[in-house]
C-alpha cells in the first residue's frame, strides 16, 4: 500500500483524565510530530469497555475528557485526525481476523497484559486479555509506520509487529511493520514515590488540575523519607519533586542549584516545592486555557470529533478491502 506521507497512529484508553506522565511519555511527541506525519489519534473507547463494560456513563465522560486533554496540549484538528474507535466498525472486523492468528498462550503472556492485571488485581475479561490484538488492528488499519507510546506499551507494539509480519508472510506484503517511539521520560514516577504516575493510582498530577489542586498535590508529594531536617543531606534520585523539576522546569540552572543544595542539606523541601509549583503552573496555564476554549464550545468540539472519525473510517475501510481480497474472505459470494 502506497502512503504519500509517513503515518502515526497513537491514542489513549479513556480510563480517566490525562496527567504529566502522559505528556512526557507520548503527548509531547504527538504535538511535535503532527506536522511531519499524517497523524491519527485514537480515543479507544472499545478498549475501555474491556476494563468494566457496565460503567457506560463514566466511559463516555472519560472519552470526552481525554479528547479535551489532547486538544488542550496542542493537537491541531486542522492537521491531526482525532477519532472515536467505536466509530470505525471495520477495525473490529480486522481485529476478528487477527484473533485467529494469535494463540491463547501468546495472548496471556504479553508482559503489558500481565503487569496490568497484577497492578489492578482483578479477574480480566477476554477483551482485556486480547486488548493488544485490538490495538494491533487499530494500528495496522492505518498502516502506521510510527507509534508514540509509553514505555509500558512496548510489548504491545512488538505483538503488533508480529501480527503484521505473520500476515505479510502468508498473504504477501500488506502491512507496514510499525516502530514504537517512547517519550523523553519513559516512566514518570507518581506523587507517592512508589509507582509510576497512573490515572487509577491516585498519584497523578492531571493536565487539567487547577492552581489550588496543583498546590495541594505538590505540597503533599513524597520526597525523601530519610531526610528529617532541612539540614540533612537528601536524595535526588527517585525523588518525585526533582523528577518533575527535571522534566518540566525550563530553568535548568535553578534545578541544578536546588539539587546541589538538597544533597548538601542546604535547602528545605518547602523551597523546592514552591519553585516546582511555579514551574508546573506556568507549564499548565496555557493547557488549561486551551481546554477552557473547547469546554466553552461543545458544539465545535463535537463537530471536530464527528468529521475526524468519518475521515479516519475511510482510511481503515480501504485497508480492510485489501485484507479481504488477500484472504479471499468473500470469494464464494
Amino acid at each position: 500500500m502506497k502512503i504519500k506521507k509517513p503515518r502515526i497512529l497513537t491514542g489513549d484508553t479513556p480510563s480517566g483524565r490525562l496527567h504529566l506522565g502522559h505528556y512526557v511519555g507520548t503527548l509531547e511527541n504527538r504535538v511535535k510530530l503532527q506536522s511531519q506525519y499524517d497523524t491519527f489519534i485514537l480515543l479507544a473507547n472499545v478498549h475501555a469497555y474491556a476494563n468494566d463494560y457496565t460503567k457506560i456513563d463514566q466511559i463516555n465522560d472519560n472519552v470526552y475528557q481525554v479528547y479535551l486533554d489532547n486538544l488542550a496540549v496542542g493537537i491541531d484538528p486542522n492537521i491531526s485526525t482525532i477519532y472515536l474507535e467505536s466509530g470505525i466498525p471495520e477495525t473490529l472486523e480486522l481485529y476478528s481476523y487477527f484473533l485467529t492468528m494469535v494463540t491463547h498462550t501468546r495472548a496471556v503472556r504479553n508482559p503489558s497484559v500481565k503487569d496490568e492485571i497484577k497492578y489492578k488485581k482483578f479477574d480480566p475479561s477476554m477483551g482485556f486479555i486480547c486488548y493488544p490484538i485490538l490495538q494491533a488492528a487499530d494500528i495496522l488499519g492505518f498502516n502506521a509506520s510510527l507509534v508514540p507510546v509509553g514505555e509500558d506499551q512496548l510489548p504491545v507494539i512488538e505483538q503488533t509487529r508480529e501480527i503484521a509480519r505473520d500476515f505479510n508472510k502468508v498473504f504477501a506484503d500488506t502491512f507496514v511493520i510499525p516502530k514504537a517511539m517512547v517519550g523523553r521520560v519513559p516512566r514518570l514516577i507518581g506523587t507517592d514515590g512508589q509507582n509510576k504516575m497512573s490515572k487509577s493510582g491516585h498519584n497523578a498530577i492531571l493536565l487539567s488540575d487547577d492552581e489550588v489542586t496543583l498546590k495541594q498535590k505538590i505540597n503533599s508529594c513524597y520526597t525523601d523519607p530519610s531526610r528529617i531536617h532541612a539540614t540533612d543531606p537528601g536524595h535526588v534520585d527517585g525523588n518525585p519533586i526533582f523528577e518533575y523539576h527535571y522534566a518540566f522546569n525550563p530553568d535548568k540552572a535553578e534545578v541544578d542549584d536546588l539539587a546541589k543544595r538538597y544533597k548538601q542539606g542546604q535547602v528545605g523541601d518547602r523551597e523546592v516545592k514552591d519553585k516546582l509549583f511555579i514551574a508546573l503552573n506556568n507549564f499548565l496555564t496555557p493547557i488549561r486555557d486551551k481546554r477552557k476554549y473547547y469546554e466553552q464550545r461543545p458544539k465545535l468540539a463535537k463537530e471536530i470529533l464527528v468529521e475526524s472519525t468519518k475521515k479516519a473510517r475511510k482510511v481503515v475501510t480501504k485497508t480492510l478491502k485489501i485484507v479481504r481480497q488477500k484472504m479471499a474472505i468473500n470469494k464464494l459470494i
